[in-house]
């Protein structure tokens, strides 16, 4: 069930934004993301989504274009998570986490009362959404995808609203989905989490992809020295490193 881009070239307002990016990502895994800003991280990540049609390349899940997937089956395979946290209807935080559902037009309790739980939500499932912070809302909408138990989660910059418990949390829960097989994909801007978490890392920079492999590899000081022009180096045990910058 891999989710891949083959050569993919993406305009936005004019400007080239992705220019001929291949990846291939694998099921049971999780992928960072990373490149400074205006790298085209959240561009690629809706492109995976079938969101944003390319003008060259393409995108393809379990080797059949995304383009020729039902869209009814793409949202029951990929459940994605934008940037801004943004809820339509001022409805209470368990309908919000039920609207994940709706690609199987089914209630779903279990589902939806385990990503409640997931989320740590028991306390606000009554509570309107304009009457929560941006971290709780962000872990309500984070919910909503899970109660869709998609195959591929894909997630942009999902830690940036929380706290520091509520992000290594997350990070454990997504570890969990990826060890039942579910591919996980995140746009991260810290580069400590995506050392410490990701299993893959993929950077980005102006439009191209210019490392791709294990963090170790892919946020080596060469490549953090040459990508956000900053020079640093790695401190600490892997799984528990810290990034050094002078």
């Amino acid at each position: 069930m891999t989710l891949a881009c083959d050569s993919l070239g993406l305009e936005r307002g004019g400007a080239q934004v992705l220019e001929a990016v291949s990846a291939s990502f694998a099921p049971g895994q999780i992928t960072a993301i990373c490149g400074p800003n205006g790298a085209g991280k959240s561009s690629l990540l809706m492109a995976l989504a079938g969101l944003l049609m390319a003008e060259s390349g393409a995108v393809s899940l379990a080797g059949a274009s995304l383009a020729s997937i039902h869209p009814q089956d793409r949202a029951r395979r990929i459940g994605y998570l934008p940037q801004e946290a943004v809820v339509a209807w001022d409805v209470a935080v368990e309908n919000v986490v039920r609207l994940g559902r709706m690609p199987w037009r089914d209630r779903g309790v279990e589902a939806v009362e385990r990503a409640i739980a997931t989320l740590d939500l028991q306390d606000l499932r009554h509570r309107p959404v304009s009457h929560l912070s941006g971290g709780e809302k962000a872990r309500a909408l984070l919910a909503r995808v899970l109660a869709g138990e998609p195959e591929w989660i894909l997630a942009d910059e999902p830690l940036a609203a929380l706290d520091l418990g509520h992000q290594l949390a997350l990070m454990r829960n997504l570890h969990d989905a990826a060890a039942q097989g579910a591919g996980v994909v995140l746009v991260l801007h810290d580069l400590a989490m995506a050392m410490n978490h990701a299993d893959r890392v993929l950077v980005l920079d102006q439009g191209r992809a210019v490392a791709d492999g294990a963090p170790e590899q892919a946020l080596s000081p060469e490549v953090i020295a040459q990508v956000w022009g900053v020079t640093g180096k790695w401190l600490g045990q892997p799984g528990a490193r810290a990034l050094v910058t002078s």
